[in-house]
């Protein structure tokens, strides 16, 4: 978890969910004019952004190991509310769209912000140096859930479909649930020592001061309002996302990255930062937790919200996609493996990542 400044809470993040509740009032039922429609676009990104920085604050508060399941839990409810949403509302097929927002997660969490984070730290210090053990156990945590989720719906036999039986939506939810609960109790309890930056017994984050009483009692009125905006405003914004990417002539899976880089753009800022302070275990702590929180949570969570939504939930990956994660993976391994990274590793890393996009865009 970054360091803050509790004293100097940001004016931006105490005023930003007020404002954007009162845009959604103003709108709600309404068909607002375009502009209308960029503003409270702005908003969105806002309330997000205040929203993960309102759960760090009471996360800081409460310690460790519920700090980061309240992180986790504020970034799955503002991912499962943006899927949720636009599943409900969309006016096309948006059976795969859960499938396309982890995925897109995973790409971006996996290439994108450990590449950038590797990028920065090897630039800056020659070479990023973390930890393998701890980098380790997560990427694997990452790599298993991913197939679980992802991969084997495509190749079950049960239906014609790439989705997942109920009973095999319970199993692969559980086993998700059982694989983040366990690795959070190894980074935060167990062995946590394995997560921290290369020659630090302790992480200097843990010694920073708490935050006030009133800055916590702030950030627990605040965050509810923030993550009730981001929910709203995506059912008003919903109709414009949709008519955006098709405008653009981009697949209706582009959707979903969309979704990602929204709730990835917090986590993402921050590994950036910690990369650039020569602390780069923290930053792979980010992407690869970002992209634990991302399935082990969200899928749970849909598999239950899926009783009640429209149509059904297919999982499975395209064949595309598939090679992506593996060569993904096989070079994520290949990085990892040595415990320091030089900014050829970090090139790599955004070359795919480059790829994920452009094939998004052009399957």
């Amino acid at each position: 978890m970054t360091k803050i400044s509790w004293k100097a809470l940001l004016r931006w993040t105490t005023l930003m969910p007020i404002i954007a509740l009162a845009a959604l009032l103003f709108t709600w039922g309404r068909h607002p004019v375009w502009w209308i429609l960029v503003i409270e676009a702005i908003l969105l990104v806002g309330a997000v952004l205040s929203a993960v920085h309102h759960a760090e604050i009471i996360a800081h508060r409460v310690g460790e190991p519920f700090g980061s399941l309240i992180l986790a839990v504020a970034v799955t409810v503002i991912e499962v509310a943006l899927i949720v949403t636009l599943m409900v509302s969309s006016t096309s097929d948006a059976s795969t769209l859960a499938r396309d927002t982890v995925f897109a997660a995973v790409m971006l969490t996996m290439n994108g912000i450990v590449g950038i984070s590797l990028l920065v730290g090897s630039l800056k210090y020659r070479l990023a140096v973390f930890n393998p053990e701890g980098a380790g156990s997560a990427l694997g945590s990452v790599i298993l859930l991913a197939s679980l989720t992802l991969v084997l719906p495509r190749f079950t036999t049960s239906t014609s479909e790439p989705r997942l039986l109920s009973s095999q939506l319970v199993f692969v939810a559980v086993a998700s649930l059982v694989v983040y609960g366990l690795f959070v109790f190894t980074q935060t309890i167990r062995h946590r020592d394995f997560f921290l930056p290369p020659g630090i017994e302790d992480d200097d984050d843990s010694h920073a001061k708490p935050p006030s009483n009133r800055a916590t009692l702030t950030s627990i009125i605040l965050l509810p309002i923030a993550l009730v905006s981001v929910v709203g405003l995506t059912k008003v914004e919903s109709p414009a996302i949709e008519a955006g990417v098709a405008w653009l002539g981009f697949p209706h899976s582009f959707v979903g990255v969309i979704i990602a880089v929204m709730v990835l753009l917090p986590e993402s800022i921050a590994a950036v930062r910690a990369a650039s302070r020569n602390r780069t275990q923290i930053s792979l702590n980010l992407g690869y937790g970002s992209a634990m929180a991302s399935i082990g949570l969200t899928i749970p969570t849909l598999a239950i919200a899926s009783h009640w939504l429209p149509g059904q939930l297919n999982l499975g990956l395209e064949p595309i996609q598939i090679l992506l994660l593996c060569v993904s993976t096989v070079v994520a391994v290949l990085i990892v493996v040595p415990g320091r990274a030089k900014s050829l590793h970090a090139t790599l890393l955004l070359a795919l990542f480059s790829a994920f996009i452009f094939l998004a865009i052009v399957p």
